[in-house]
């Protein structure tokens, strides 16, 4: 009896294997757009339920890469807020313990970092098929260890279904209201008293470190009931990260990607500060996912994009005020303990960029800022911190380390055992301080 769950895990993780060959000439089907159990159709305004309130619920195989397994994912559409803190409704899906455990849950946010609400991975794992959706797919490798563990895993589409690439606050919300829904459905077996864990690389980094310091005052109900959250190649100060990547090798299409994001998220028009190929470019990427960007525009600058007096970002006034938004240095710090991992080899990803006051990174990610954030929480929380930089890895490479160490990190804090802490040992890092204005030349 005991090997069942090791066998359906087995078969749902093999089809892994097939998505280099499969998701490579895929195309979303046309019945995603629509699908209606993504939509809130009920009579009453969203804004009249509670955040995280369950809307619909659905029970359906886990699928890889399009293809059935035996696991079953609850999937369900809950009530929740956007970045401008406005009610929205999201999905997040859920995989129960394969041991029946309903005590113990592990939020896995995933990095699949897109432009396009298709690519979520609750749309991946319904069977859809996307290009973008690969990464979704390919993430059931890092979930597999922890259902074999016997932890629930709550899956949420931390971008909401606009995918509001980059927006953390969103994240936070989308990811804690998926912990709420979870945690007081009938459906996954869990409960209010669920213990959960924060598990996220890169894209899952940012729901990950955004819900960690936004759930004491969003969700101080959710708050109670963490254990701690285990993060690597997080994004701390998006205007440094946009300075660093500038003109990279293979990262610099996150620069339009992030522009995008941010302009979906704050309802803001950037297109009358570019020049018609940045508006070109913005317009290839408006359904775009970090696999449509990367090393798609080699050598991409701001200034490429942006019209000559706007040459400096910072002269964008919009731009200033939505980046200083979304810095997670000007937030509060966390009530639990934390895991943080981050590369500083961002060469080897073709970013050879060492802004002054910025400095070094893992190629998209500023090494500096992920050591500055670590140190105020150092100082400002219980100092139950531990960090970890890789010198020689880059932001792909450094993902191999991370997972099983932040998975294991996780399990000790679950045992009950006392958070280790580097705090005292953690070289300095950059400023936080948030982006002032200046006037366009």
């Amino acid at each position: 009896m005991r090997r069942r769950p090791v066998k359906r895990l087995a078969a749902a993780t093999a089809g892994v294997a097939l998505t280099a060959a499969g998701v490579a000439t895929a195309t979303a089907p046309a019945a995603v757009a629509s699908d209606s159990f993504y939509s809130y159709s009920g009579s009453a305004p969203l804004s009249s339920f509670a955040p995280g309130t369950v809307l619909k619920t659905r029970t359906l195989q886990y699928h890889v890469v399009g293809i059935p397994t035996p696991l079953t994912a609850i999937q369900l559409l809950y009530r929740t807020t956007d970045a401008q803190g406005r009610p929205s409704a999201n999905v997040t899906s859920v995989l129960r313990s394969l041991t029946g455990d309903s005590g113990r849950a592990v939020s896995y946010q995933s990095f699949y970092d897109s432009l396009n609400p298709e690519d979520s991975p609750s749309r991946s794992i319904a069977g859809d098929v996307s290009l973008g959706g690969a990464i979704a797919n390919a993430e059931t490798l890092f979930i597999a260890p922890l259902l074999l563990q016997g932890y629930n895993v709550v899956i949420p589409d931390t971008e909401g279904q606009t995918a509001d690439f980059a927006a953390g606050p969103e994240y936070a919300t989308d990811t804690l209201d998926a912990i709420r829904a979870a945690t007081h459905s009938s459906a996954t077996g869990m409960t209010a008293d669920t213990k959960v864990g924060l598990l996220g690389y890169s894209g899952g980094a940012i729901a990950t470190g955004w819900a960690a310091a936004l759930a004491p005052s969003y969700a101080p109900d959710v708050d109670r009931n963490l254990v701690g959250f285990a993060e690597g190649g997080l994004l701390v100060d998006p205007a440094h990260n946009l300075k660093f990547v500038d003109g990279s090798l293979v990262w610099s299409g996150v620069i339009p990607m992030a522009i995008i994001g941010v302009a979906r998220s704050y309802d803001i028009d950037f297109s009358k500060y570019m020049t018609s190929y940045g508006i070109q470019v913005y317009n290839q990427l408006q359904k775009g996912s970090i696999v449509n960007a990367l090393g798609q525009y080699p050598g991409l600058t701001w200034k490429k994009m942006a019209k000559p007096q706007y040459a400096n970002p910072d002269s964008v006034p919009e731009f200033v005020n939505a980046v200083n938004q979304i810095n997670l240095g000007s937030y509060a710090t966390p009530t639990i303990p934390g895991y943080i991992a981050q590369g500083d080899a961002g060469y080897l990803e073709g970013t050879f960029n060492d802004p002054p006051g910025i400095g070094t990174g893992d190629g998209v990610m500023v090494a500096g800022d992920v050591r500055a954030l670590a140190r105020q929480y150092c100082a400002t929380g219980d100092g139950s911190i531990k960090y970890d930089q890789y010198d020689l890895l880059s932001h792909l490479g450094t993902a191999v380390p991370w997972a099983p160490l932040g998975i294991a990190w996780l399990n000790d804090r679950f045992a009950g055992r006392t958070a280790p802490s580097d705090c005292g040992h953690i070289a300095a890092g950059n400023s936080l301080t948030p982006e002032s204005p200046v006037p366009a030349s």
